[in-house]
């Protein structure tokens, strides 16, 4: 006789939103190999056995992580070009500051290097957010249009991109020419659209970094100003 299908928790479930709140924060705190039945369960104060009924796989966890991640990132990114239809642009720079020094996008694209399974669901994820920016930008300068010589794609890459990689430099503490690579994108957005919001002077820190810096007793990290 066929075996039954197995019972997974329900997606809708609190208890099932405690636990993955639980893997964002062991992944911010300790990076994501410290995500196993026995530390999660360890964590949320409850059993490994009820953690692996809402997650029959390791890579169960990480995927629902990922979703759940990106469908807050999404809305927050639709509501801001919603909102900025003006400058998109600039809407996009300052969303990718949020999201690179958010940490987590860090982590799942480390994940990725290792679980095809989480490869392809960041993919997806990337996709799905490329679409939405180039669609933007399209509403704004129109399809098809190129700014200096770039497709809108292109452009949706450089803005959205520099802040993951300057946030990726500044994690090892490498901040060399940062201030100058920012000043002179801002300058350049600005020349292309008028900003409808303050620009921001400080850069959230990274969470993670900040929270490792504090435990050890030292200062947290410097980072540089935006004008």
């Amino acid at each position: 006789m066929a075996s039954a299908p197995r019972r997974v928790g329900a997606e809708t479930s609190h208890t099932r939103d405690v636990l993955l709140d639980c893997v964002e924060k062991m992944m911010l705190e300790d990076g994501y190999p410290s995500v196993s039945y026995r530390a999660l369960a360890a964590k949320a104060g409850v059993t490994p056995s009820l953690v692996q009924y809402y997650f029959p796989s390791l890579d169960d966890i990480f995927l629902a992580s990922i979703q759940r991640y990106s469908q807050r990132n999404l809305a927050v990114l639709a509501k801001a070009l919603e909102a900025r239809s003006d400058d998109p642009l600039h809407a996009l720079w300052d969303f990718s500051w949020d999201e690179a020094t958010g940490a987590l996008m860090t982590e799942f694209l480390a994940l990725g290097n290792h679980r095809k399974s989480i490869q392809s669901a960041i993919a997806d994820v990337t996709d799905q957010v490329r679409a939405i920016e180039v669609d933007a930008l399209a509403r704004k300068f129109g399809k098809g249009a190129r700014l200096d010589g770039l497709s809108l794609s292109a452009v949706a890459l450089l803005v959205t991109g520099i802040p993951k990689f300057l946030n990726l430099e500044e994690g090892v503490g490498v901040d060399a020419a940062h201030r100058e690579v920012i000043e002179a994108i801002e300058k350049h957005l600005d020349s292309i659209e008028t900003r409808s919001t303050d620009r921001n002077r400080r850069r959230r820190p990274n969470p993670r970094r900040s929270a490792a810096m504090t435990s050890s007793g030292r200062a947290e990290a410097r980072r540089p100003r935006r004008h």
